[in-house]
């Protein structure tokens, strides 16, 4: 049978098996504690949850235009223009099943075949993959503190590059890029004249001193060259709602509308109503999950500071912690000898019962990935349990 040559070349996650194994060990009734959750675990308010119901009974249960309905549009530029200084019109908005889908409708519109795309490690899982989608070529960056720097950016430029992509806050790291750190990507990319790719979906989740700036509030040129990406999934809890959007240049809006409306058509009905009450409402939840998710986090790195051989950055934003676990490689435990951030992720599973996600599936083998989107009490036990696992390494 002839398949696509280039869906082939697509590389499943490298964290499926773990997460399928971790799944069949509680189905069967095993004490596993899940460090790999990408999501918060707090219920959707109830606000929120009370537009969907309202929005039902009023029939809004249709078809929508593909790229969105104007209510939320409308409420996505007073968003903007409220949280990040940035001036849109309706016709610079486009609503998608979820950011995920609007990272591929960037991509789309504006990858040709051959096209780069600089992306930094660690990177989300996804990005490469939605690249090679696109016929682009993803190109793959490292640099000391998880960031972009002038000289990692003029290394990776070729002829063939079109696009920088941009995750602050970052997953996994937690980073977040100053001012000072933006000014030198959008300095780049006007001398360059590429376009910018700014996820920005963990914008709300920050703990730290250093507040989140949109690139695209830079300048002028900064804005005109950058596609944002945002959505309600992470700072509203609402994941499962699938809403996430876009705001960019006109004419690259236009071509992502018209990807979306002869793949998905629109997003959900239901679950857009159901975003206009969250990005109308005041912040007061959003604010007690932070401090919520502060407090995990402080907990987590404590518990990691006291351990051996292993350490972490203090992340200043999203839900997760990279662990170095990079001393522990050719360390044994039963015999069997840990080469990777996989085996060393297997066999906590199967010793320990605590699921992690190894980092090779972000590009950065020699970590391991925690979420702290979890309960206070699952991280004491959890973090107590891997500083078992690493007690036993021989």
């Amino acid at each position: 049978m002839i398949l696509s040559k280039k869906a082939e070349k697509i590389q499943p996650s490298i964290t499926l098996a773990i997460t399928a194994e971790a799944k069949r060990m509680k189905s069967e009734g095993i004490d596993v504690i899940g460090f790999g959750a990408g999501e918060p675990d707090f219920n959707t308010p109830e606000n929120i949850q009370e537009a969907a119901i309202e929005s039902m009974k009023k029939g809004c249960t249709k078809y929508t235009p593909a790229s969105g309905i104007l209510e939320l549009k409308e409420a996505i530029v007073k968003k903007f223009k409220k949280d990040n200084g940035l001036n849109y019109n309706i016709d610079q908005i486009i609503i998608s099943t979820g950011a995920k889908q609007c990272l591929s409708n960037a991509f789309l519109a504006t990858l040709n075949p051959g096209d780069e795309v600089i992306i930094p490690t660690p990177y989300w899982v996804s990005y490469p993959e939605l690249v090679k989608l696109a016929d682009g070529v993803d190109i793959i960056t490292s640099s000391p503190g998880f960031k972009y720097t002038l000289e990692t950016l003029e290394k990776a430029y070729t002829k063939n590059t079109k696009i920088i992509l941009l995750n602050s806050p970052n997953n996994p790291t937690g980073t977040i890029y100053s001012k000072e750190e933006l000014e030198v990507i959008a300095n780049f990319a006007k001398e360059k004249d590429l376009l910018i790719l700014s996820d920005e979906i963990y914008e709300k989740l920050i703990y730290g001193t250093t507040g989140h700036i949109s690139i695209a509030s830079l300048s002028e040129d900064a804005c005109n060259r950058t596609i944002v990406i945002n959505g309600v999934s992470k700072t509203y809890a609402m994941t499962g709602w699938r809403i996430g959007y876009a705001a960019a240049n006109k004419n690259i809006i236009k071509i992502m509308s018209n990807v979306q409306s002869h793949t998905t058509g629109n997003p959900n009905s239901i679950a857009q109503y159901a975003s206009v009450a969250a990005l109308n409402s005041k912040d007061t939840q959003v604010k007690s999950m932070v401090s919520e998710f502060k407090k995990r986090r402080d907990c987590m790195v404590s518990k990691i500071d006291k351990m051996k051989d292993v350490s972490c950055l203090n992340p200043e934003g999203a839900f997760y912690v990279m662990l170095n676990i990079s001393k522990l490689f050719g360390k044994t435990i039963d015999g069997a000898v840990i080469n990777n951030s996989l085996e060393f992720s297997q066999k906590l599973l199967a010793k320990e019962k605590v699921a992690v996600i190894p980092g090779l599936g972000f590009g950065l083998d020699g970590y391991i990935r925690l979420s702290y989107a979890t309960s206070m009490e699952n991280i004491q036990n959890g973090m107590d349990r891997i500083d078992k696992f690493i007690s036993q390494l021989k």
